[in-house]
């Protein structure tokens, strides 16, 4: 679904990191130019596209194989392109989470922000959690309040657990050692309030279940049926994921910091 709607572009570039499937083969049937990177991170695969990649024009639109690019969204990249002032590095954007065909509207808590278009030359990403956000900007960003769509569950539930359940590794690890400053929860812009809550509100016991409850009744997920109701279920359980491993890893470092106060003599 991800090539053929961005057929209106002549430039496409895959970045693929070893894949097993058929994802060469139909990036070239759609005349894809196909490049190699063994699989970091995602701000690393980023940055090495932007290093690596020779692209056709100053604009780079960054997708995943499970998003989909509305015509209206086409047309309103291309509308702010076309618009922007030299000073603009790149955009926010925002997708519609879809599941079963239903936008999942209230329990995803739209808008969520990602910086996924850019001006070459212009811009930096770095890891943050299990994802990527940006970094080093040489410029101010806007936002594209019209979203695309994000198929997430397109593989089927069982791949999104297996996915989750690394990703929540890394989010647990990013949740301990990068906490964002106090002031950062009071921000207007939602990719830098988010992650400030996130950390802290992690401690707290019973998180989950607060997820769970913001999402289903205070967002209104449960206006979105049955699939909103499994995947409010489904987003409570990453973050017992995430507690659950940060609480691992904060007494893995308390043992070791323990016994490396021993001293041993044999």
């Amino acid at each position: 679904m991800c090539l053929s709607s961005v057929t209106w572009s002549d430039d496409i570039h895959i970045l693929d990191s070893g894949s097993t499937d058929s994802t060469v083969e139909i990036g070239k049937s759609y005349g894809a130019s196909i490049w190699y990177n063994r699989f970091e991170s995602f701000g690393k695969q980023r940055n090495f596209a932007l290093d690596n990649i020779p692209t056709k024009y100053n604009w780079i639109l960054f997708l995943d194989a499970d998003e989909v690019v509305s015509a209206t969204f086409r047309d309103t990249i291309l509308d702010n392109i076309e618009s922007a002032d030299g000073q603009v590095a790149g955009y926010y954007c925002c997708w519609k989470m879809m599941f079963e065909d239903k936008w999942l509207k209230n329990c995803d808590n739209f808008p969520k922000w990602q910086f996924r278009l850019l001006r070459v030359g212009m811009a930096r990403f770095k890891d943050f959690g299990h994802g990527q956000k940006e970094d080093i900007l040489y410029g101010k960003v806007e936002y594209i309040r019209e979203p695309y769509l994000h198929y997430g569950f397109s593989k089927g539930w069982s791949h999104w657990l297996e996915r989750h359940n690394k990703y929540s590794t890394q989010e647990a690890s990013a949740r301990l050692s990068s906490t964002p400053p106090l002031k950062d929860i009071f921000s207007k812009h939602g990719s830098i309030r988010n992650p400030a809550l996130k950390s802290r509100l992690s401690m707290l016991p019973g998180w989950p279940l607060l997820r769970f409850f913001h999402a289903y009744f205070i967002n209104l997920g449960f206006m979105e049926g049955i699939p909103g109701l499994i995947y409010c279920i489904n987003i409570g359980y990453y973050e017992f994921l995430i507690q659950i491993k940060m609480r691992e890893m904060i007494k893995s470092t308390q043992s070791t910091m323990q016994h490396s106060e021993v001293s041993l003599i044999d």
